[in-house]
């Protein structure tokens, strides 16, 4: 049983990309981490890495969030953190191809995992901060959450769940010392393309961020207390206007975006 009174915090897809980065800034910071993902490997190997780098404690919880026992079992373990002062859900995937072509089990998932994952685990966190009235929630949806892509129906649906739970979410907690983020970043270098297969073709070079940027935005939002919704880089905060008041002028990018993301076999 732990002695440890530093704040604790957990991040969820956490072995590589955003969640990775997020482990790593607040370790660094002073926070023991809690690490889920389904890579025990890569996971273990995060948490020596952080302990050697930063002397905090960093646990690994392996399990596959789109799974309803690993939901129950990781919401179980939140609901036992009494140092617990943020939560990152950041765990997610996509797919490429239409809804008539989509393998429906992987649409399945895809659901459990960005919407029945993302409110199990912030129903479980909630009642401690509550409590302790101080916490913080970040869930990682996408500027894809304001854009109807076709190839990406149900990606960019639950995004945008994940946006307006977010934000409805926030408006409940007024007042009540939890505050509430969805960092809502573009095309970022992760590995979350890469397994789409030719994930970054058709996407110009100016367009992507790198992870470190994206995380380091959203820390400073939140400790701010700036507003719920945090989109890093004027380029991208740029785009979330023009899908907001004048998608017209995105209609030739979205579709060769649109060709390109059809022409893909999904999974």
């Amino acid at each position: 049983m732990t002695t440890s009174t530093r704040p604790l915090a957990m991040i969820t897809g956490a072995s590589s990309g955003i969640g990775r980065v997020f482990a790593h800034r607040l370790a660094a910071s002073g926070h023991d981490v809690l690490l889920v993902a389904r890579d025990a490997a890569r996971l273990d190997a995060e948490c020596a890495a952080l302990r050697a780098a930063h002397g905090v404690e960093a646990t690994a919880l392996i399990a596959d969030l789109s799974d309803d026992a690993d939901i129950a079992r990781v919401a179980d373990r939140l609901r036992s953190e009494s140092r617990l002062t943020m939560l990152v859900s950041n765990a997610g995937f996509g797919t490429r191809g239409t809804i008539e072509t989509a393998d429906p089990a992987g649409q399945s998932r895809m659901l459990r995992l960005h919407v029945q994952a993302t409110h199990e685990l912030v129903h479980a966190a909630l009642p401690g901060m509550l409590t302790r009235r101080n916490g913080t929630i970040i869930v990682v949806a996408s500027v894809a959450s304001w854009s109807p892509t076709a190839g990406n129906v149900n990606y960019n649906a639950t995004k945008a769940y994940q946006r307006m739970y977010c934000e409805a979410l926030a408006n409940e907690l007024e007042e009540t010392g939890v505050q509430v983020q969805a960092l809502c970043p573009g095309f970022t270098y992760t590995e979350f393309h890469d397994r789409l297969g030719n994930g970054r073709k058709g996407i110009p070079g100016w367009a992507w961020l790198p992870a470190d940027r994206v995380v380091d935005e959203s820390l400073a939002q939140a400790r701010a207390r700036g507003p719920v919704v945090c989109v890093p880089g004027k380029r991208f905060k740029l785009i979330v206007f023009l899908l907001k008041y004048a998608p017209w002028m995105l209609g030739s990018l979205r579709q060769r975006y649109r060709r390109d993301r059809l022409k893909v076999t999904p999974e």
